[in-house]
């Protein structure tokens, strides 16, 4: 093969991975190297923002993960992801409420938070396919409402654990509870790793590959491709026999679930619960991981899930490190905000593009 022949090969090739990875995904890729490569000579200590970087995705992967089935069904994506949230926070304070302890109050968390998934999601689901064409807009007023709702819910709930009613007052839910003596670590000390100053949660990281892969396979089923049909041509699946509002209803409760289990290993990462406006706006961020990574409206990839959300946290995370320290001024708070903000809205403008 000749030189110029070999020349024309490469630069296809080259090509065709940006046509590929998208040149928006592979711009941000090359910044958070840069950030990575600069930190430690501006002070940072590089095995602990990859600690960090890790440790957030493990916190994160699942909430983003949660947009998938919506996506795939043509549901669009969950803004009204803080539905399943309150789910999840339900499961949790119930689990401290009935006295369970250590990782296994996790498990009864999940458990207790499931039915809540499955009533709110069937509900959410059913308000979805009487506004088909609408359901993002909806989704975000659902997502709001319900935080509102649970704002006087948390304050009137008949919850008597002292570990999470407000001292004085003896009822009503404290702002933020620890998970001490609960289910903090309860997944991230399973198998967990650690060289020096680099931490890796082997167990929240296998766990969120268990979901990945189930996600995976179930859209490799009877009713996931069913589910892929309705969210690429709805008349063409109706008239092929598929039941189109149960297929999005599904969806729909799947992502409300999985939101729900999200919440609880963000928070045994964490390692507290936080109540009343925290779950506001979880789904914003959710949202834009999965869109940088390559996702958009009608089709969205467990790579996408992954890359997304490496991309999204690993940049929220590092930049204010790396400006901290080359500015010697403590505006960390101040620059996640500016850049995490950013990415949001950077990534809701790319919601209509996508990779091959």
């Amino acid at each position: 093969m000749s030189e110029q022949t070999q020349s024309i090969t490469i630069k296809e090739r080259v090509q065709n991975f940006i046509e590929d990875f998208g040149l928006p995904r592979l711009i941000i890729t090359g910044f958070l190297i840069l950030l990575l490569i600069i930190a430690p000579f501006v002070g940072a200590d590089l095995p602990t923002q990859i600690s960090n970087i890790i440790n957030r995705f493990s916190w994160n992967g699942i909430l983003v993960l949660a947009m998938v089935p919506m996506v795939h069904s043509g549901c669009g994506l969950n803004f009204g992801l803080p539905l399943g949230i309150i789910s999840g926070l339900l499961g949790a304070t119930l689990s401290i409420e009935l006295g369970f302890t250590g990782p296994f109050s996790f498990v009864m968390a999940a458990l207790l938070a499931t039915p809540f998934a499955l009533v709110f999601g069937s509900v959410y689901g059913w308000l979805l396919n009487k506004i088909k064409g609408g359901e993002m807009m909806i989704a975000t007023y659902v997502g709001f409402s319900s935080v509102s709702l649970m704002c006087m819910m948390w304050l009137l709930l008949p919850y008597h654990s002292p570990n999470m009613v407000w001292g004085m007052a003896g009822k009503g839910l404290r702002t933020t509870i620890s998970l001490e003596g609960y289910y903090t670590q309860a997944l991230a000390n399973i198998l967990q790793i650690n060289i020096g100053n680099l931490s890796i949660p082997t167990g929240a990281i296998l766990f969120f590959a268990i979901l990945a892969f189930a996600m995976w396979a179930f859209l490799h089923t009877k009713t996931g491709t069913a589910m892929t049909a309705v969210g690429s041509n709805p008349d063409f699946a109706r008239s092929a026999g598929i039941n189109v509002d149960r297929i999005r209803l599904i969806s729909v409760v799947m992502s409300t679930w999985l939101a729900a289990i999200g919440i609880l290993v963000y928070e045994q990462g964490f390692g507290f619960v936080q109540l009343y406006m925290a779950p506001f706006y979880m789904a914003l961020p959710a949202v834009s991981a999965i869109l940088i990574g390559g996702a958009t409206v009608n089709k969205a990839t467990i790579t996408n899930v992954i890359v997304g959300t490496i991309l999204f946290q690993g940049i929220v995370t590092m930049t204010p490190t790396v400006m901290n320290n080359m500015i010697h001024l403590d505006m960390s708070e101040v620059i996640r905000i500016v850049v995490s903000n950013g990415m949001i809205l950077y990534a809701l403008t790319r919601k209509t593009e996508g990779t091959k």
